[in-house]
């Protein structure tokens, strides 16, 4: 087996093996993708933790590789019978069995350890960089008429679906000929995307004009920045939406967001970390020295090597001190817990929200032959205090466990741990918050509204809803727009436009109580797709995070943060 040189990585993300964290370290390959068993001499995995299994002795050493041998001798004898008697014959996809024997061997040892095939890791990669290669355009499912469709929601500056002139409510019909009526927009997703410089053939139905349209564009690098946005949300108070995982730029983002809010005179900070999954572990670390004092631990990891035992500590030569909450849920994972656990356990910041994911398993991530790759877990990390926040995962089940399946708060008889001014916190399932705020949920009533909604706005910008001429939307997307109180205001009369609308259409099932009784919810809903089709998703999200329970528990708060901080300041 020829020698290459391949990266080990540690892998901090829970929810999409999309993020990770690297060293700077260079070994020699471990695997074989064609065999996976065969560890390569040299290896880190030979060198170290090869040679610490087999500590025993030479007899353990050799059950070791007979164990070995008869596991590749079954694998070989499936595969076998699988070509001679299977009914698909010459339709057996070796490659889905190989990446699905993998891993299903691998989720047997934990829910993190996973095979990554060529698309999958090429993947991965491109969003370490805060990138992908695609053509620039948010897009999501709604009903309208029969079919589900998929439709453009906004498009990135300078991106092939700009050039494009893709716009708002722009209807995809196919992808490079295959049909995405009926298709989940994920899937369609993953069609429309691909290597650089590719082409890929969309038709789409125009919002705008009703015509079908052809449109060839080439797949290009789309930027996809750890935080989306940052601005004042009222005077002092600053905001930053950081839900993009931990990638190479996330420390400089950071930056930027901050020195630009204090320009505006940001005198306190939320934070907002719902739904980042993690990433890098360098990353989070320097994101938690931006708020803790030189020589401060973030965290520490325990495995069973040199390299997997270390700790980490804040280099910031300035800390900020201006107070500070981090919004959290149950998708808030990895290298983000491990940030709002160690603002938690020196008492930086108060955690609001709802509990966290609850990773706490380290995996080192290594290139394989053919541009594949393997995550296979190393170590645990703990937060300064000494907890570890991983779930429970030993009753094996992968789905359960990914959706959070009866996922409760930390048990008050779970290992308890102290923060630097007292405060007790507890081990497992996560980081519980220090003031718990529930999500709005999505009710059936609200869910019914969404198509509906988003069909009367596509008509409105589109100029052919009479009345609404002022909030026909022509012109390129206005980037970096500030939402202000005069943008599309949803009026009654508009509300009386809307209803006028949905009792053309039966099928909705819409009545006037319904919309007397969801007019906020329409109102924010309808008010958000009208922004989002002048100026974009992104600035569409203020819309959203202005009507955000939790956002306002978290400005609520902010007085007590500063409490707890000068509190245990006092104490040192």
């Amino acid at each position: 087996m020829a020698n290459k040189v391949f990266r080990v990585v540690l892998f901090v993300s829970a929810l999409s093996f999309t993020c990770f964290a690297q060293q700077d370290l260079t070994v020699q390959k471990a695997f074989d993708i064609g065999d996976p068993f065969k560890i390569a001499k040299g290896s880190t995995f030979s060198a170290s933790r090869t040679d610490q299994v087999a500590a025993g002795g030479s007899a353990r050493a050799t059950s070791s590789i007979n164990n070995v041998a008869r596991i590749k001798g079954e694998l070989s004898e499936a595969l076998d019978i699988i070509r001679a008697n299977y009914v698909g014959g010459k339709n057996i996809n070796y490659a889905e069995l190989n990446k699905s024997s993998i891993s299903a061997m691998l989720h047997v040892l934990d829910p993190h350890s996973n095979y990554l095939d060529q698309s999958d890791y090429r993947d991965l990669l491109t969003d370490q960089n805060s990138e992908y290669f695609g053509i620039g355009a948010t897009i999501a499912n709604y009903t309208i008429g029969a079919d589900m469709g998929t439709f453009v929601i906004s498009t990135s500056p300078d991106s092939p679906a700009s050039r494009a002139g893709l716009r708002f409510g722009d209807r995809i019909l196919t992808v490079n000929g295959e049909k995405a009526d009926g298709k989940d927009s994920f899937d369609v997703r993953e069609r429309i995307r691909g290597p650089k410089g590719t082409l890929v053939r969309l038709t789409v139905e125009r919002a705008a004009t009703g015509k079908v349209e052809n449109i060839e564009m080439r797949r290009g690098t789309v930027a996809q920045p750890s935080i989306p946005d940052a601005y004042m949300l009222r005077p002092g108070v600053g905001y930053i939406d950081f839900s993009n995982g931990f990638n190479y730029t996330t420390s400089d983002e950071l930056t930027v967001a901050l020195n630009d809010l204090h320009e505006q005179g940001m005198t306190s900070l939320v934070l907002d970390m719902r739904d980042n999954p993690g990433g890098i572990l360098e990353q989070a670390v320097r994101v938690a020295e931006k708020f803790l004092p030189p020589g401060q631990v973030v965290v520490s990891q325990r495995g069973r090597t040199d390299l997997d035992n270390r700790i980490f500590r804040s280099n910031g030569k300035k800390a900020e001190n201006i107070p500070l909450v981090v919004l959290v849920n149950g998708n808030t994972a990895s290298a983000s817990e491990i940030v709002a656990a160690a603002l938690q356990d020196y008492d930086r910041a108060l955690i609001v929200g709802e509990q966290t994911f609850g990773k706490g398993l380290v995996q080192s991530v290594i290139d394989l032959p053919s541009g594949a790759g393997l995550t296979l877990t190393t170590a645990r990390y703990y937060t300064p205090s000494g907890r570890s926040i991983q779930r429970d995962y030993s009753d094996g089940g992968l789905y359960n466990y990914l959706r959070h399946k009866e996922m409760a708060p930390a048990p008050i008889n779970s290992p308890a741990s102290f923060t630097r001014g007292g405060r007790k916190v507890f081990s497992g399932n996560g980081i519980t918050p220090d003031e718990p705020v529930k999500t709005e949920m999505m009710t059936d009533a609200k869910y019914q509204l969404l198509d509906p909604i988003f069909a009367f706005a596509r008509e409105a910008v589109g100029g052919r809803i009479a009345g609404m001429e002022a909030y026909r939307t022509l012109h390129p997307l206005e980037i970096s727009h500030r939402v202000k109180p005069v943008d599309f205001p949803v009026t009654q009369d508009v509300l009386r436009l809307f209803a006028d609308f949905v009792s053309k259409h039966p099928a909705w099932q819409v009545t006037p109580a319904q919309i007397e009784a969801e007019r906020k919810f329409i109102t924010q809903r309808m008010r958000y797709n009208f922004i989002c089709a002048a100026f974009g998703s992104i600035t569409a999200t203020q819309v959203l995070i202005e009507g955000d329970s939790q956002v306002a528990k978290a400005v609520e708060a902010l007085p007590r943060s500063r409490d707890l901080a000068l509190t245990t300041a006092k104490k040192q």
